[in-house]
């Protein structure tokens, strides 16, 4: 098929919003589809080059930027790349954008919806209504139960389960094949020989910077290694930890997408400390439907992992592929530090159960893959379609 992605995330970035849009575009194409990337001109259009290696891809979408002036909330940017959508003769609108969806569906067009957080005010309600009153052929994917339920609660609609496909975010399984023991990992990176603690990402409100820093202050003789994070906070955090005389943390900033993979193998055990509420790059908080992307980059490292217990994050994680924890709040110095703290250790002096662990992660992240997913989401259109 032909089809146009719509999105609205600034391109390139280092958002998860970014990465996702890209990882769902190369695997479309890797399924043999014609594809056509709209997103805002917010920046320069980068070369092709360009996008392969910022976001560790092997194919990479045709990408067009279109205006968005930002007073107009994208109104004008979504109808440009409806137009766009017409020249290059789609089949199909896939888009990110409840407006976006709505607006194709109104010109007859199928349209896949992806949702990965709940609408925002009144009027995403409203387009969201709007998109699935029109009989057009559609599906929405959602990352996780809990946010379709979130989404019926806030549009106070029943969705039709034939069109609604429970798709959680993927993973390149390629790209973890073969993988370095974290000996190894820590030799070629040239990082601190010892027992060492990972984690991967950018740090926005909930995502755990302060647990992170109060873990390695009361545990000095385990190295932990932060993978990412802005300028400015890695900047902020290095003056910490530099006030604090701790010699146990390695900050690396921004490093390439296609190096995570030997950076999450150099850790014996990978953390993702979330508290109750999670601010979105947006703004909005998302502890309730989070399905991040780096959970199921951990599965596939085969590491041991240690994770806020969320009831959102049971949906692919247990207690047979990771160890669950009770989260803890940011900012709040009265933490359950302490059972994170046990938690760890454990894990570090059990080397066969970080083994254990690590594998059967990899084994259930092994039908979470980019293409899979996305073969999910044709199957089910072509359903609709054919229903027609």
């Amino acid at each position: 098929m032909k089809i146009t992605l719509i999105t609205n995330s600034r391109i390139p970035s280092l958002t998860a919003n970014s990465i996702q849009a890209m990882k769902v575009a190369q695997a479309l194409m890797q399924l043999g589809h014609d594809i056509k990337m709209f997103a805002p001109a917010e920046t320069e259009l980068p070369n092709y080059q360009l996008l392969l290696t910022h976001y560790g891809l092997r194919l990479a979408p045709n990408l067009e930027l279109l205006p968005s002036i930002s007073g107009f909330k994208r109104l004008d940017f979504i109808v440009h790349a409806q137009r766009a959508a017409k020249r290059f003769g789609a089949d199909l609108i896939y888009t990110w954008l409840p407006q976006s969806a709505a607006l194709g569906a109104w010109m007859g067009y199928p349209v896949v919806l992806e949702m990965h957080a709940d609408n925002s005010g009144k009027l995403g309600v409203w387009w969201m209504r709007q998109f699935w009153k029109q009989k057009t052929p559609k599906v929405m994917t959602v990352t996780t139960s809990a946010l379709r339920k979130a989404l019926e609660r806030s549009t106070n609609f029943q969705f039709k389960d034939e069109a609604v496909l429970l798709a959680p975010n993927g993973v390149e399984l390629e790209k973890y094949a073969g993988l370095p023991s974290p000996v190894e990992a820590r030799r070629q990176l040239n990082l601190k020989e010892g027992l060492t603690v990972g984690f991967t990402g950018h740090i926005y409100p909930g995502r755990g910077a302060d647990l992170l820093f109060e873990l390695a202050r009361q545990m000095p003789a385990v190295n932990f290694l932060w993978v990412g994070g802005t300028p400015e906070v890695v900047d902020f955090w290095r003056s910490k930890l530099t006030e604090a005389g701790m010699t146990n943390v390695t900050m690396t900033g921004f490093v390439k997408h296609e190096a995570i993979p030997l950076y999450q193998a150099a850790a014996d055990v990978l953390l993702m400390p979330y508290s109750r509420s999670i601010e979105a790059s947006s703004g909005q908080d998302i502890a309730e439907v989070i399905n991040p992307m780096k959970m199921f980059e951990y599965m596939a490292a085969g590491r041991g992992i240690v994770c806020a217990d969320l009831s959102v994050i049971r949906e692919v994680l247990n207690e047979g592929n990771a160890v669950l924890v009770e989260p803890v709040e940011e900012g709040n110095r009265e933490w359950g530090i302490g059972n994170w703290k046990t938690a760890i250790e454990a894990l570090l002096a059990d080397e066969p159960r970080r083994l254990a662990l690590g594998m059967q992660a990899r084994k259930d992240v092994a039908q979470l893959t980019w293409v899979k997913r996305e073969e999910r989401v044709m199957e089910l259109l072509n359903k609709n379609l054919q229903s027609l």
